[in-house]
């Protein structure tokens, strides 16, 4: 970028802001005449709304959602081009960050001003240098301009105040250039209270899902994924249930983090080499080698794919598993108690339960399937598994559901509204 660069927008994430806002957007729109300000309002409880919409600002009401989930709303409103992100409380010149020979240009604070230990700031630093090799001084900060390469590199945005360290990772990992440039700023910064070191404990943790394996959820919105966890609830399973729950879970998140275009068995068997194959080998390879039976391995293949097919809105691939749980209950009950606790983050869409959750739950059930049934009764679960599977692949589950009323309030129930 140089100092030319035509700036199209200028992006500020606030909430409870209404005594800043009004000055921040005022500086921006005279720093940057020709650009939008847009100001997404994350679930303010003040009138920051409407101290920003005063000042000229283009105003998005937004529930509370986090700082990564309101600038990417906030993108997806702003005109093509170049980016500027600021934080709603900031004071000083931005403009000088255009000049940087970057695509990612990083403002620096020239003073410190408050915080706590530095331990956020030390850890997201450490996480970037390891994941992209890049030596950040400032890993955390919010006042930044993106190319529109960048733009294109980093949205959406990882949730919550992990946004700025995984912009960086992700736009190294690009191929773009990141520099970072030293600015006279100012900003309103947390001191060392209880308030500042709760902020920075949840800083910490969104820092630390923003930088783990993450997926877009059907809003296009990312999210850390938390299907893993489910591998670590095999409490009194047997040895043989923990180790298959395990590799099935393996299965399900290398199809999270590498699966291409294909949706659908046939799409996957007819692409070959697809992690989507890899799944339909190594499931029913894993029942089988549990339960030592060729229905088994049929079985829990089957009620893997099944859980998996229903696995396209928040909630409802946990709420089935849950509600199948009471039908076939068995050793190793933690599983549910993980399903229970994953839940309420799914719902609210939080954390996303991905192919390695819905593929270990239903492999869940289809091992203790396989304990609870046996000869004809077993025989008759897989031909139903298999309708399923069949009805899934022609017609999505998730549209049966959403046409049968009493399904589809169940489904709803807790869920965001669209």
């Amino acid at each position: 970028m140089q100092a030319e660069t035509s700036v199209a927008a200028v992006l500020v994430a606030a909430r409870d802001e209404e005594e800043r806002i009004g000055a921040t957007v005022t500086a921006l729109r005279e720093a940057f005449p020709g650009a939008e300000v847009v100001v997404a309002d994350d679930g303010s409880r003040d009138s920051t709304a409407a101290c920003a919409r005063a000042a000229g600002a283009t105003v998005l009401r937004l529930r509370r959602r986090g700082k990564g989930e309101a600038l990417t709303a906030a993108e997806r409103e702003a005109p093509a081009g170049t980016l500027v992100l600021c934080d709603a409380d900031l004071a000083g010149d931005l403009r000088p960050l255009l000049a940087a020979n970057a695509d990612v240009a990083v403002a620096r604070f020239r003073t410190r001003q408050g915080g706590g230990f530095g331990v956020a700031k030390r850890v997201a630093g450490a996480l970037v240098r390891a994941l992209s090799g890049y030596e950040a001084r400032e890993p955390l900060s919010g006042q930044r301009v993106l190319s529109p390469r960048a733009r294109a590199a980093v949205f959406p945005l990882a949730p919550g105040f992990g946004c700025e360290t995984r912009m960086t990772i992700d736009a190294v990992r690009a191929g773009l250039r990141v520099q970072e440039v030293e600015l006279d700023l100012a900003h309103r910064s947390t001191g060392r209270d209880l308030a500042g070191f709760a902020h920075r404990g949840r800083q910490l943790l969104d820092i630390l899902l923003a930088c783990g394996p993450l997926a877009e959820n059907y809003r296009g919105v990312r999210l850390p994924l938390a299907g893993w966890a489910i591998a670590l609830g095999g409490g009194r399973a047997s040895r043989a249930t923990r180790v298959a729950v395990a590799g099935v879970t393996l299965a399900g998140l290398a199809d999270d983090l590498w699966s291409g275009p294909e949706r659908g068995i046939r799409a996957h068997l007819r692409a070959g080499r697809t992690t989507g194959v890899l799944k339909l080998v190594a499931v029913p390879a894993l029942g089988l080698l549990a339960t030592r039976s060729l229905s088994g391995g049929l079985l829990v293949g089957l009620s893997a794919n099944a859980l998996n097919q229903l696995d396209t809105k928040p909630g409802r691939a946990l709420k089935a598993f849950l509600a199948a749980s009471l039908l076939v209950r068995g050793r190793g009950g933690s599983y549910a108690r993980v399903a229970v606790l994953l839940l309420p983050y799914d719902l609210r869409e939080r954390a996303m339960l991905g192919d390695a959750g819905s593929n270990a739950l239903g492999a869940v059930l289809g091992l203790r399937s396989v304990a609870r049934l046996t000869g004809s009764a077993r025989w008759g679960a897989i031909g139903a598994l298999a309708a399923l599977n069949l009805l899934g692949e022609r017609r999505s589950l998730g549209a049966t559901i959403e046409a049968t009323p009493v399904l589809r309030e169940l489904d709803r129930f807790g869920r965001l509204p669209t």
